[in-house]
């Protein structure tokens, strides 16, 4: 039963915890206020499931309608400027979460997989109309871009004259996507290119599209990998990675590295290290997903690489998002048409509940955005970066 009154809407917000009270006052939200990123409330037991809920109730109630806002990435910016020391979640999902990420590996090689079907695969008809001609799906680098396609080809060019990449090079993509940098490497560097991805769908797109360039893809966890290159990068694949795997991923990348080889991470990374990630995120959009912070990773390549240069730059994440979530509003209609029985209003509001609260989360700077090079310990010479 919405509410249709403020007396209604008083009682309600008088019998919810303090912890919510306290979210909303803070960040300046109001229940059923003017301004775009207040909360449009649908159902009167809307704030006791978040008490009990938080962070899951949040997202599951909106998916199933029991709230709405128009600026969703403003409402969690302001609740992500105030939120401290966790208070998102119950005290038994911090538990839980840590049980997960100490005891359990979330990310073995036998559910390595998982994401790309969970995720990936959800269709490339959705992707190919959300991102930019390279299809990439990570951060684009929006110095001296005033749209998506330009801010995506800065990206992979910074990417590549960080690489140092020169012709008859061979460089090795972990956790490849659907093969844009892959294809500009190639096509621009003239670099052989093997990739490797856990989407089914993601190769097929890929070998679909690049099979007039060197690019050889594979299906296959990155655990697996053998051989060794000039060159090796990974984009947005980290995060999928799970602590108990951090070290494992850089004596990987370190035993494939040729001597004098130079190896660039490009990653979501966090500000505080922490074991958890948002339970809401790991259930509906990146299960096994899991943010790194600086120490987390320092200490997983501690002894076997060299860090050559660190560039942050989070904020252009915001940029990136919001810029998906306009094409996904732009081409949603034309999707559900074509696709009536894979795609539902369940979906569309936990694509844009997603995509706006991350745009909400980099524009709060509770997450960065990193591009790492690293080295070999005996690589000889200096390391002259770009920006």
């Amino acid at each position: 039963m919405p509410l249709n009154s403020d007396s209604a809407i008083n009682q309600t917000h008088a019998d919810a915890p303090d912890i919510v009270e306290t979210w909303l006052e803070e960040a300046d939200i109001k229940l059923n206020g003017p301004r775009a990123w207040d909360i449009t409330v649908h159902n009167p037991d809307l704030l006791d499931r978040i008490k009990r809920e938080r962070s899951m109730g949040l997202g599951e109630s909106y998916m199933e309608g029991w709230w709405d806002c128009d600026a969703l990435d403003e409402l969690f910016f302001r609740l992500l400027m105030k939120e401290q020391d966790g208070e998102s979640m119950t005290r038994w999902q911090h538990i839980y979460l840590w049980i997960v990420s100490h005891v359990w590996n979330q990310q073995s090689v036998k559910r390595a997989f998982h994401v790309g079907e969970h995720h990936y695969d959800t269709g490339n008809e959705l992707f190919e109309r959300m991102l930019d001609p390279y299809m990439q799906y990570s951060c684009g680098y929006w110095k001296n871009a005033d749209n998506l396609a330009a801010a995506q080809q800065n990206k992979l060019d910074l990417i590549c004259r960080k690489l140092k990449l020169e012709p008859g090079m061979t460089l090795l993509d972990i956790g490849c996507g659907w093969g844009g940098l892959a294809h500009y490497a190639a096509e621009k560097y003239g670099v052989a290119v093997v990739g490797i991805t856990v989407s089914k769908e993601q190769q097929q797109l890929i070998l679909q599209k690049h099979k007039d360039l060197p690019i050889t893809v594979l299906l296959e966890d990155y655990r697996e990998l053998e051989g060794h290159f000039d060159r090796i990068v990974s984009v947005g694949m980290f995060e999928h990675v799970g602590l108990k795997n951090y070290q494992t991923y850089f004596k990987v990348a370190s035993k494939c590295l040729k001597p004098d080889g130079i190896f660039l991470l490009h990653t979501i990374g966090g500000n505080i290290t922490s074991s958890e990630c948002d339970p809401w995120i790991q259930k509906y959009i990146f299960p096994n997903g899991k943010i790194p912070s600086a120490v987390q990773i320092s200490q997983a390549y501690e002894g076997l690489l060299v860090m050559e240069d660190w560039h942050n730059f989070g904020p252009d994440y915001d940029k990136t998002l919001m810029a998906w979530h306009k094409n996904f509003e732009a081409t949603w209609p034309d999707l559900i048409k074509q696709y009536p029985n894979k795609y539902d209003q369940t979906f569309y509001r936990m694509w844009r509940y997603y995509l706006q609260q991350c745009a909400g989360a980099f524009r709060a700077r509770a997450l960065e955005l990193w591009q790492i090079v690293f080295r070999p310990t005996c690589a000889p010479g200096r390391y002259d970066t770009v920006r």
